[in-house]
């Protein structure tokens, strides 16, 4: 059964292409709801994601979702996926704000997610953990 890690809609702010390899882009992007700063590699060309988009992203530690005696996926609600381990957490401070936040770094195959929150949202995520990246279009 799937364990809810990160449920929000994110605004993409930024798009820096070619970072790091051919077809991919770097975005930021921050949380509407609970001020997360969103810093994730893609691959611009099945998934592509520009400035001023709205977009629905989740972390989950499986796609499995049970209901009413019979299975779903999560993959059917959403239009990107991604499995990556969980290989670093820190905690970090963010210019201009006194408040201490927390950094969770995920490697997807190479292509990174780096999510800065609230420690309070943060306190599921642990290393070495397996979990599931997934967007849409909101």
């Amino acid at each position: 059964m799937a364990d809810l890690y990160f449920d929000e809609v994110i605004d993409v702010v930024k798009t820096d292409s070619q970072v790091v390899y051919d077809k991919v882009s770097r975005i930021n992007a921050r949380s509407e709801e609970n001020d997360f700063f969103v810093e994730l590699d893609v691959h611009s060309e099945l998934y592509p994601m520009l400035p001023n988009e709205k977009h629905r992203m989740l972390i989950s530690n499986s796609l499995i979702i049970n209901g009413s005696g019979e299975s779903k996926s999560l993959t059917d609600k959403f239009e990107y996926v991604m499995h990556g381990l969980l290989y670093k957490m820190a905690d970090a401070k963010s210019e201009g704000d006194a408040d201490v936040k927390v950094e969770v770094y995920i490697s997807f195959g190479g292509l990174q997610l780096m999510l800065r929150g609230d420690p309070l949202k943060m306190h599921k995520f642990k290393v070495d953990q397996k979990l599931f990246l997934l967007l849409r279009k909101n």
